[in-house]
């Protein structure tokens, strides 16, 4: 419970998801953090997308947004070269398009500033 956040939309403040279901985060290259569960309001193309350039070089992903407000907030990858293979099929938000509400605390600060306990897929 002390480390418990919620993971909402910066534009708008909808609820995306919290970090009971966080799985992993990557600072470098992507800047994300990746659950394996969000809120209803986190919506999903249905159309896969192809990284031409950047870290998603590649890639297959459909593109997560905001329910809400239409912001884009992240991707699900469909297909990706080998180091990236733990990520496919999982939620990734980007958290530079997040805030996080630290429970305990009662405040909010951007995803960038928060480093959650150790969680890796990679292994």
């Amino acid at each position: 419970p002390a480390e418990c956040a919620m993971f909402q939309c910066v534009g708008c403040w909808a609820v995306l998801g919290d970090s009971l279901h966080l799985c992993a985060q990557e600072e470098r290259p992507l800047g994300i953090v990746v659950c394996y569960r969000v809120t209803n309001n986190v919506a999903w193309e249905d159309s896969l997308m192809i990284g031409l350039e950047g870290p998603l070089l590649g890639c297959a992903y459909n593109a997560l947004s905001c329910q809400s407000c239409g912001s884009s907030v992240g991707f699900i990858l469909y297909s990706s070269p080998g180091d990236l293979a733990y990520l496919r099929g999982l939620f990734c938000l980007f958290k530079d398009s997040i805030i996080c509400y630290l429970l305990e605390k009662q405040i909010i600060i951007p995803a960038s500033k928060v480093n959650f306990p150790a969680v890796t897929l990679e292994e």
